[in-house]
């Protein structure tokens, strides 16, 4: 019994010791800290929907992830820091108008424009055509936008309302996992899957 409890103390050591260094982190490079959180929550997400969600027959696509990761990094993580930076500074707060306000403008204006940046930066980095990236948007950027809003409008409710703003993409990102599921899917989905089987 007290090597259990001497086990659960070391355990809560460590890992108050990893919460301290990340905010540490936070405070000192809040940019590559971010940047560097949301390559994990993408790269996660990938490879949990390539080995749990989709058919076992296909091998591992360890470029996919690699794919997913570096949108992460160098696009989920740095823009994230700057709009809820500036989502923050112009409606600080957290009474419930300022909330609901937060989550409208998530929601309605940054999702579709992040939605427009993942599809583009999967095309550009995939060596795909302009056509391409049109007709991606065309067909799943309304079900990207309209299936977060059953995960993420719960979920930036609690952000706003409850999360300090230094933490968000840290918040962001462990949902994001779960969810990166479904865009990781979706984002290397087929437009038109009978003709891409033909190239």
């Amino acid at each position: 019994e007290k090597e259990k409890e001497k086990e659960k103390k070391e355990y809560r050591g460590k890992m108050s010791g990893i919460w301290a260094r990340y905010n540490a982190m936070l405070e000192a490079q809040p940019l590559l800290t971010k940047a560097l959180t949301s390559l994990t929550g993408f790269t996660a997400g990938d490879i949990l929907a390539q080995s749990f969600i989709e058919g076992s027959d296909k091998p591992y696509d360890a470029m996919r992830t690699l794919r997913l990761g570096s949108f992460g990094f160098f696009i989920h993580g740095t823009t994230g820091h700057y709009f809820y930076g500036f989502l923050d500074s112009k409606l600080p707060g957290t009474k419930p108008i300022t909330v609901a306000t937060k989550v409208a403008i998530d929601q309605t204006i940054w999702n579709p424009i992040f939605g427009c940046m993942f599809f583009g930066y999967l095309n550009l980095v995939e060596g795909k055509s302009f056509a391409d990236y049109q007709k991606k948007i065309q067909t799943d950027l309304k079900t990207a936008v309209m299936g977060s809003w059953a995960v993420w409008v719960p979920a930036h409710t609690i952000n706003f309302a409850f999360i300090p703003s230094s933490q968000r993409l840290l918040y962001i990102n462990t949902i994001q996992i779960g969810y990166n599921v479904f865009l990781s899917f979706l984002g290397n989905k087929g437009v038109d899957e009978p003709e891409e089987k033909k190239e």
